[in-house]
């Protein structure tokens, strides 16, 4: 087993979390808030109203879980990819174009245990545009911070309240992380035609086209899961599932709301995964080397 890549997973996707979260909770509110009406009235609505502190609200769990997430993904993908080309006795030769996509899909499907409670507790608190400034808002925020607002959806909710919105989050990363790696697989080997193997500049570009093409694939599960982890928070419940969700959405806002947050998922993409792979690819490189 590759214990490596779990530990170079984990440390990278620390690392983009910190990148890319402002851009994730403009992301979040323009999908499920109708008063957002694009990128930039979002962000200058959320600094006069939040301050810049209102980018980072509900970072700390994300940023333990997405440590955690990434760590499966990245282990996983890279031992399923080994465990495939054992069943086929080549264990030197590379990997299939088809083997990859399938490892990513694996892995994709696997953190999902994992992400999912974090994953809603983050979308609810930046969903919170309440301010706690006293005489700021007759509102007071319903959650006082992330610990609060998992307590909170396991009390109201259950622990199945956790995992709402898990069906989409699993058809939105499966083929997306089967994209993503595929889609860095393939740069990387345009890349080593033209540049050095391993030259920075090429991991850095094929991480941010592989993070770009997975949100390109993910991003209409994306609005469907953030306004499931949503119904009922800030008002009567709208949806009576997932499907009665895919339906009311592209009824009452067309087909073209399901890609209504592609342009800012692509802009946040590509600075996050270019850290997260120049990260992992960087820390791989020293624990195999101290490892050996």
């Amino acid at each position: 087993m590759h214990i490596v890549d779990f530990v170079s997973g984990s440390v990278a996707g620390a690392c983009g979390v910190t990148v890319g979260f402002p851009l994730d909770t403009v992301k979040v509110r323009i999908q499920t808030q109708k008063e957002f009406t694009g990128v930039y009235q979002c962000v200058l609505e959320t600094i006069s109203k939040e301050g810049v502190h209102g980018f980072f609200k509900g970072m700390s769990i994300p940023l333990t879980t997405v440590s955690l997430t990434s760590s499966v993904v990245f282990g996983t993908y890279r031992n399923c990819l080994q465990c495939m080309k054992q069943a086929r006795g080549a264990d030197w030769s590379p990997n299939t174009k088809l083997e990859i996509f399938l490892a990513g899909m694996v892995g994709g499907v696997a953190q999902i245990s994992v992400m999912s409670p974090g994953d809603i507790v983050k979308v609810r608190l930046q969903c919170q545009t309440e301010s706690a400034r006293e005489g700021a808002n007759k509102l007071r925020p319903k959650y006082r911070g992330p610990v609060h607002c998992l307590l909170s959806i396991v009390k109201e909710e259950g622990l199945k309240g956790l995992y709402r919105g898990a069906l989409p989050l699993m058809l939105r990363d499966a083929p997306s992380y089967a994209t993503y790696f595929l889609t860095y697989a393939t740069v990387s080997e345009c890349n080593d035609i033209i540049l050095f193997p391993l030259d920075w500049t090429g991991v850095m570009l094929a991480g941010g086209v592989a993070g770009m093409a997975g949100w390109f694939v993910g991003t209409p599960m994306d609005v469907i899961k953030a306004r499931l982890q949503m119904d009922g928070v800030r008002g009567p419940k709208q949806y009576k599932g997932f499907f009665h969700c895919v339906v009311e959405t592209a009824r009452a806002e067309g087909a073209a709301v399901f890609f209504k947050s592609l342009g800012i998922n692509c802009l946040r993409a590509f600075p996050v995964n270019m850290v997260v792979f120049s990260t992992y690819e960087v820390l791989t490189v020293f624990l195999v080397s101290l490892w050996v």
